[in-house]
């Protein structure tokens, strides 16, 4: 017996059928179980399909088309990669009102489809500055150290940047990618990708497999601003993704920060367009984070007070742990000789104080505290 998950993704790996008459199909037929199993005269009263995606359901309407696609799924289930589709209870409520919506949304990682936090984008210029990389990784940081979540496209340059400055200061984060989130692209970005594996989310409404086609960046890039509540421009040209993330953030009713830089660059000058156009200006971490909206602000306050409270009740060993760790590296063999702890307990204990945003390690078996 399948399960409706195996029909999701059959339906979500369908090509020649847009995602929004896929989300169509689920909601008049209200599974993607019964869209499978439509007949001829259903098929034919479908009036948003054309003859041709018509008769491309209709090719896909095989059990052995939806058993290869059910190994697939297992594959990927296998892998750690978590599905949920238009209607489901956990598909992110933030991605709900925006323009084309994903019908699919893949994610891999820690809570992959959970936005509690409030959320900031960190995007620009793949080919950026030693200026330009150093202002993103210090605000991915000091906005982490905030409490908030860095979303990004995990690109070279800002993206990675931003998301490595967020890591310094602990805390969930997550990439939205442009192809499979089976798949780390760019390469160069692969102990990035491992982290957020282990530490945060990746995410991608395309299915695992699907290649990194330059096609699929500027939708992707819908995603990335949804999931946000505001979108920081660190640099760009005036013709470039990050100015493709700003626009689709001003439709969805997200405030645009931007950094300025010199005139004479061309990587500054897609930021001083935006800015030109109202676009909030970067001048330092600590007074964007005093320019955000009330409520904004206002839910930052609640997280940090939740933190306060997390910090109290953490229990033995990790109490003891984080008490011998400061800002200085501290080896494993010398928090042994310190502590009446076994190696086990240890190295446990240490793993969810990382995976908390507590500590961080720095080196091989060196760690520091980050609060």
């Amino acid at each position: 017996m399948k399960t409706e998950k195996e029909y999701e993704y059959w339906l979500a790996s369908l090509h020649g059928i847009s995602s929004a008459k896929k989300r169509l199909l689920k909601e008049i037929f209200h599974s993607a179980r019964a869209v499978f199993n439509i007949e001829e005269t259903a098929r034919t009263s479908c009036w948003f399909l054309t003859e041709t995606e018509k008769e491309t359901l209709k090719a896909q309407q095989k059990e052995t088309i939806l058993d290869d696609k059910c190994r697939a799924w297992e594959r990927a289930r296998k892998q750690g990669i978590c599905l949920t589709c238009w209607g489901d209870l956990d598909y992110p409520e933030k991605l709900i009102g925006i323009a084309k919506p994903p019908y699919a949304f893949f994610g891999t990682g820690t809570d992959c489809f959970s936005f509690s936090k409030v959320t900031a984008a960190i995007v620009g210029a793949r080919d950026a500055t030693a200026y330009g990389r150093q202002m993103a990784y210090e605000f991915g940081r000091e906005l982490a150290k905030a409490g908030m979540e860095i979303v990004s496209g995990m690109a070279r340059g800002i993206d990675a940047k931003g998301l490595e400055g967020a890591f310094a200061a602990g805390g969930r984060h997550c990439a939205v990618l442009g192809c499979g989130v089976d798949l780390c692209y760019p390469k160069e970005n692969r102990m990035l990708y491992q982290k957020l594996q282990r530490k945060g989310a990746l995410l991608s409404e395309y299915v695992p497999g699907t290649p990194p086609l330059a096609g699929n960046f500027p939708p992707r890039n819908r995603i990335i601003s949804a999931l946000s509540d505001v979108v920081l421009v660190m640099e760009a040209r005036k013709r470039s993704g990050s100015l493709i993330t700003a626009d689709f953030a001003l439709e969805q009713g997200i405030d645009v920060y931007a950094l300025p830089g010199p005139v004479t660059s061309s990587l500054s000058q897609g930021c001083h367009q935006l800015i030109r156009q109202g676009a909030g200006i970067l001048i330092s971490p600590e007074e964007f984070l005093s320019d955000l909206p009330y409520k904004l602000q206002k839910l930052l306050i609640k997280f940090s007070e939740k933190s306060n409270e997390n910090e109290i009740m953490l229990e033995s060993p990790e109490k003891l742990l984080y008490s011998v760790l400061s800002l200085e590296p501290k080896n494993i063999q010398k928090i042994e000789e310190e502590l009446s702890l076994t190696r086990g307990e240890i190295m446990e204990g240490l793993l969810n104080l990382e995976m908390n945003g507590w500590i961080q390690e720095v080196s091989k078996n060196d760690y520091i505290r980050l609060k």
